[in-house]
């Protein structure tokens, strides 16, 4: 996977929802699939991708049952 830079965190932009932007349009004709990929893409590029911790954390727990 390519590296990113990281995104500029203290850049705001506000707009209409319902406002028909060419943006907006190109988003709506693409797939969900496409969709998802790219929504993570741009979590990676914000938090970064760490490959060790790209899997379930898994927690051992013993429980010790009472004798009698």
């Amino acid at each position: 996977m390519k590296q990113f830079n990281q995104i500029e965190k203290n850049t705001i932009s506000v707009t209409s929802l319902t406002e028909g932007t060419e943006e907006k349009r190109y988003w709506f004709s693409r797939t969900p699939e496409e969709r998802l990929q790219m929504t993570e893409i741009l979590r990676q590029r914000n938090f970064g991708y760490d490959a060790t911790n790209a899997r379930l954390q898994r927690i051992l727990t013993v429980a010790e049952f009472p004798q009698g």
